[in-house]
């Protein structure tokens, strides 16, 4: 039975409207970015891990959000060129979406429904706690580059906290894992 994640639909940042079906067979890695955050600079470290293991089939598709302090405002066309000028992104990047609240995108429901809690998240966590940030349910994304990891069947395998970069062994073993999977 295939996963229900292939059949959400997205549209990618050139506009275009799709699913995520060309995905399946594919280990994935979706998190949610922003272009004016403290944590922008993970996009060196998402493209370094995307060139060197998408030969072994990772994915790593982008989803820009709005939703925490404006960290996100531009366009996509925007959104696309900042990425593309600074950190030569050639990973997916797709529309601008929410994924917190009521407005929040079917992927992310999705997702956040499959892996309601992130490893490595207590730090973080903490220190939004600290600016009077508070997340009421504990299954909301908490802030900009929180990364799902997704196997190859479509399940949801893990969940990482947004400080947890793309060099962090967590996350690197989660994903050499999941490559090696069948």
């Amino acid at each position: 039975m295939a996963s229900k994640l292939y059949d959400v639909p997205v549209k990618a940042i050139d506009g275009s409207e799709g699913t995520l079906s060309p995905y399946a067979g594919k280990v994935l890695l979706i998190v949610n970015v922003a272009s004016k955050c403290g944590l922008t600079p993970q996009y060196e470290g998402l493209e370094a891990l995307y060139e060197a293991k998408k030969g072994q089939g990772l994915e790593i598709l982008a989803f820009p959000a709005n939703n925490f302090m404006g960290q996100e405002p531009g366009t996509d066309a925007e959104i696309q060129s900042f990425c593309t000028l600074t950190y030569d992104v050639h990973f997916p990047l797709f529309s601008k979406i929410s994924v917190l609240g009521d407005d929040r995108h079917p992927l992310y429901d999705l997702l956040t429904g499959e892996k309601p809690a992130a490893e490595g998240d207590g730090p973080f966590r903490e220190r939004l706690k600290g600016y009077g940030i508070v997340r009421e349910d504990p299954s909301d994304v908490l802030w900009n580059f929180e990364k799902f990891l997704v196997g190859r069947d479509g399940t949801v395998i893990g969940r990482f906290a947004p400080d947890i970069t793309a060099a962090d062994p967590r996350l690197t073993a989660a994903i050499d894992d999941a490559l090696k999977a069948a």
